[in-house]
Order: structure tokens, then C-alpha cells, then sequence
């Protein structure tokens, strides 16, 4: 059986097809059905994903996107997916969803996303049961990359980085505050932006500053969201996302803080989708 796999934002897309105990990932763009119709999104697969198969007869297809939650959104992307796939079994469900199945399988769990935003929920090994609310990059994303990155701009900008950090982050940005802002207020995408400081981040692990943000950064994920699941003291603790994985023994730590059971860490929900539906 040919299994072809989809863990879809809004600006990248990763594929993995799975045939014959052989896996093949490709990437595409990310297909949001906020902003493309179903007619747009076939293009995208007929362009970028079709020639990359070669053909291969596909038995199921297992779509986990952006946007996905709403059903009138699964629609679109289901009928594009109808359209390129039309003898397949094919499911459609949101990216929330996809990373529960990645992280817990058929097991109950408290699911956490620490990427470019941040999410979390408890999945009860059939449905998410129930989601802390997100409020976005703006007001929230605890403990996103997002999140730690306008703390190294703040600490940049209110000169509060010391000598040797405020030399390092100038030798490697070679940026000005006006232009800094400028990307943040009056650029698209500045979520992305602020997410792409966290690799000053991880470079200068050991730094007592930088090590003070990473900590209260995660913490505050921890205590606006974790601590509000009474299921957090009951499940094993889930996490996925470049900033977990790259901050894991952070997130380690905080566990046995907050006496939570720290289960996976995971850089990417196809990690586990591919165990799955294997």
C-alpha cells in the first residue's frame, strides 16, 4: 500500500510518501486554504508535487494543514486532493490534529507546539479534548520562537544585552534599530522575523542572559498554558517544534519543576506521523 503523508503550513508544505518500507519526503509550498481555492491548490500539486511522484499509484492520503480546522477549509483542500488523487482514501484535518497523532499515537497525552507560534492541548488517543487559546505573536505565543525573539530585541534595544552579547549580535545582524522595527511594524510576516533571532539564541547558550530568556520564556508557556490542563499532573507532556527540540533541556527541566511526566520531544510532527501510519 502507497501512503502519501502531508504536514502543510502556510509557506512550506513536507510530503512523505511511504511505499514499500521505503519513505520519499518532498517539499512544496505551503498550501493554505485561507488564501488559495481549490483550483489553486490543484496547481500547486500539479506543479510542485505530481512530477516528484513519478506517477506512483497512491492508496491514502493523510493531510494535516493549516486552516484545516474549519470544515468549509478541509473542503477545499479535499476536493484539490480529490482532483490529483481521485482512486485514493483521502483525510483531511488540521496541523493541531496531526501533531497530537505525531506525539501520542492512539495514547492520551498533553500535546505542545513550540515552533515559529506555540499551541497545546489535551488528546485523549481519539480527539482533542481540550486547547488552551492562542492570542497570537502580539499578545501571546508563550514560548515561541516568536516569543524569544522579541526578548533578544528587547534586551538589544534597551541595552540591557552586556559587551560581549551586544558585540556578538551586531558582528552577526549588522542591523539598526530603526530597521529592526521597520520589519516588525510595517513588514509582512514579522512573526517569522522576530522567530529567526532565536538561533542568536541557541548560539550563545551559557550566557546567563541568554539563558534567562530561553528559561522565562519556556516558562511562561508553561504557566499560562500547562498549568491550566489538570491533565498536565495526569498525562505525559508532548512536545514538538524547532524551539523544543532545540531547547530541550529547558523543557526537561521545567518538568521536574512543575513534577510534569516529560514524554517525546519532537523537531517536526512528520517524525511522528511517519511511526503512525506505518
Amino acid at each position: 500500500m502507497n501512503i502519501l503523508i502531508a504536514d502543510s503550513g502556510a509557506t512550506k508544505c513536507e510530503w512523505c510518501l511511504l511505499r514499500e518500507g521505503r519513505k520519499k519526503t518532498i517539499y512544496t509550498q505551503g498550501i493554505s486554504p485561507y488564501f488559495l481555492d481549490a483550483g489553486e491548490i490543484g496547481e500547486v500539486l500539479a506543479s510542485e508535487l505530481m512530477p516528484a511522484l513519478k506517477k506512483a499509484r497512491i492508496d491514502q492520503v493523510h493531510y494535516y494543514g493549516t486552516g484545516c480546522k474549519e470544515p468549509k477549509n478541509r473542503r477545499i483542500v479535499e476536493s484539490a486532493l480529490r482532483s490529483r488523487f481521485p482512486d485514493a482514501a483521502i483525510a483531511v484535518t488540521h496541523d493541531l490534529m496531526g501533531a497530537a497523532l505525531a506525539l501520542c499515537g492512539n495514547s492520551g497525552g498533553v500535546c505542545c507546539i513550540l515552533g515559529t507560534g506555540s499551541n497545546s492541548c489535551f488528546f485523549d488517543g481519539r480527539r482533542i479534548g481540550r486547547n488552551s487559546p492562542g492570542l497570537g505573536y502580539i499578545l501571546g505565543d508563550e514560548g515561541s520562537g516568536a516569543y524569544l525573539g522579541k526578548k533578544v530585541i528587547q534586551y538589544y534595544l534597551y541595552n540591557t544585552f552586556d559587551e560581549e552579547l551586544r558585540y556578538k549580535f551586531d558582528a552577526k545582524y549588522a542591523t539598526t534599530g530603526k530597521e529592526i522595527l521597520d520589519n516588525v511594524y510595517k513588514r509582512p510576516l514579522a512573526n517569522r522575523y522576530l522567530a529567526s533571532f532565536t538561533l542568536f539564541l541557541a548560539e550563545n547558550r551559557g550566557h546567563y542572559m541568554i539563558e534567562n530568556i530561553i528559561e522565562d520564556g519556556l516558562n511562561d508557556f508553561f504557566f499560562s498554558h500547562l498549568c491550566k490542563y489538570r491533565e498536565s499532573w495526569k498525562f505525559p507532556l508532548h512536545f514538538v517544534g524547532s524551539v523544543a527540540h532545540g531547547f530541550r533541556d529547558v523543557v526537561k527541566e521545567l518538568c521536574g519543576v512543575y513534577e510534569f511526566e516529560l514524554g517525546k520531544i519532537l523537531k517536526k510532527p512528520m517524525d511522528g506521523l511517519i511511526t503512525y501510519h506505518s
